[in-house]
């Protein structure tokens, strides 16, 4: 795991990229954001102690959204599962975070799916009830 300083205003990663780091933060605040039609929006604002970009150590797939640090920044970057798996032994309050933090967020993607689930049975619903 190397430490990295980031300037405030420097990009991490950016949206469509492939590396396969995550990053925790030791002092400073990242944001985190998409772009859609020329439109910033915010996904998260990331503080010490907080990580992002674990998904790259998962998947080989493109980064979904841009890093970039608000102020200057100091962090830690894992660049491997077994990385990870040591930092997590030797950190088990960490450990505990990241579960928790990980829950959360899939609890609020399967909210989401059923969200938009929901909304594409109504819209097959009204449109075959409104069929001729």
């Amino acid at each position: 795991m190397n430490k990295i300083n980031i300037q405030a205003g420097q990009i991490i990663f950016r949206e469509g990229e492939l590396n396969n780091s995550m990053y925790i933060i030791i002092s400073g605040t990242v944001e985190i954001f998409f772009t859609h039609k020329n439109s910033a929006t915010r996904l998260a604002l990331m503080k010490k102690g907080d990580f992002f970009g674990e998904m790259a150590l998962f998947r080989a797939k493109p980064r979904t959204a841009t890093a970039r640090a608000v102020m200057d920044t100091e962090m830690v970057a894992v660049e491997s599962k077994q990385q990870l798996e040591r930092y997590l032994l030797a950190n088990p309050e960490f450990a505990a975070k990241m579960v928790r933090i990980l829950a959360d967020r899939l609890a609020n993607t399967n909210e989401l799916l059923i969200s938009k689930l929901n909304e594409i049975t109504t819209k097959e619903i009204e449109y075959q009830i409104g069929e001729p």
